[in-house]
């Protein structure tokens, strides 16, 4: 099991540089960024950054979206990232949540998102693409290579990761959830006449080691909220109780009442008062380190590739150390 550590580009940019900094020495091989223009900081910048100051570190963003940039600018600003660090980017990429909401424009639909995922890889590869009817290709790239993983939890972005998408990205380490969402994405790969596996699964989620369970609880209890927002769109989409979507993940929403995304993934965020307990306990890793292992365990027996850590609370550098001391050494 690979490990990557996912952060938000809060200033410093020098603050998120250490943090991927300690990440690598302490055993992870991916970097990951939210990717939201207004809420934080140019994630392309920092990676330079980042890539510069590691040596084997991948980055990229959880998640990019259709919307935000042109396609041919995501194409090149990967492939010239590639062309100075060596093929060390990855795209993770969505329909878009914060980042086209707090601009107030809606998530990209499916098609939009499937046609974007073709696009950017085959420009960031040096194929040529059909960019709005036009044919383009970016001359300067040779020997480019971008994995383009991504994030779904509905059956449709679920079936569309796997008939296009290098990797899935899962927002959440509930293994029932995990071998429900992971049989989707490979039976469509399957359908579709791909190789079930070949796509590479990343479980992204909070950990906090400690003790302190209701600690642990209260700083990680956004996630339960940033979450929400994605399935609050399933339970529109599908209907409150569906055949199309478990009642395990969708359930939990029913006392959400609006978000402020001004609050977006950060401890004590007050639009997440209606995460239960249960839910933080099911989607995060807390506990001490014993409990981290036993549950990624579970989930690397359900074909989990990557654990991806957000590290969105107070204890960002003990987690990431005690990763690297306790936890990685036992699942790599």
């Amino acid at each position: 099991m690979d490990f990557g550590l996912v952060l938000q580009t809060d200033p410093p940019a020098s603050q998120v540089v250490g943090l991927m900094r300690r990440a690598e020495r302490n055993g992870f091989r991916y970097g990951w960024t939210f990717d939201s223009a207004v809420l934080w900081q140019e994630p392309f910048v920092i990676y330079s950054q980042i890539l510069e100051h590691t040596t084997k570190l991948h980055v990229g963003p959880m998640v990019t979206n259709p919307g935000t940039r042109t396609w041919e600018v995501t194409a090149s600003t990967f492939a010239t990232l590639n062309d100075m660090f060596g093929n060390r980017t990855i795209c993770g990429i969505g329909r878009g949540d914060s980042a086209m909401r707090v601009a107030g424009r809606k998530p990209n639909t499916l098609a939009r998102l499937g046609e974007a995922i073709d696009v950017i890889r085959d420009l960031a590869e040096g194929r040529e693409a059909d960019v709005d009817g036009n044919p383009v290709r970016i001359p300067w790239v040779k020997d480019g290579k971008l994995p383009v993983w991504m994030a779904a939890y509905g059956p449709k972005a679920l079936a569309l990761a796997g008939q296009k998408a290098d990797g899935f990205i899962l927002q959440l380490a509930d293994p029932f959830l995990t071998e429900w969402m992971v049989r989707a994405v490979r039976e469509a790969a399957e359908e579709a006449g791909r190789d079930p596996a070949s796509i590479t699964i990343c479980v992204a989620a909070p950990a906090y080691v400690g003790d302190n369970l209701a600690h642990a609880r209260d700083q990680c209890r956004w996630f339960g909220g940033m979450v929400g927002n994605h399935v609050a769109d399933l339970v529109a989409r599908y209907g409150e109780h569906s055949s199309m979507v478990p009642d395990e993940l969708t359930a939990y929403i029913k006392n959400r009442h609006g978000y402020d995304y001004s609050h977006h993934g950060r401890a004590g965020n007050p639009s997440t008062d209606f995460v239960p307990d249960e839910i933080v306990d099911r989607f995060c890793l807390l506990g001490p380190a014993e409990t981290h292992i036993a549950k990624l365990r579970h989930l690397r027996d359900l074909g989990v590739d990557q654990f991806a850590v957000y590290a969105m609370h107070d204890n960002r550098e003990g987690t990431i150390d005690a990763y690297g001391s306790e936890v990685i050494p036992m699942l790599t």
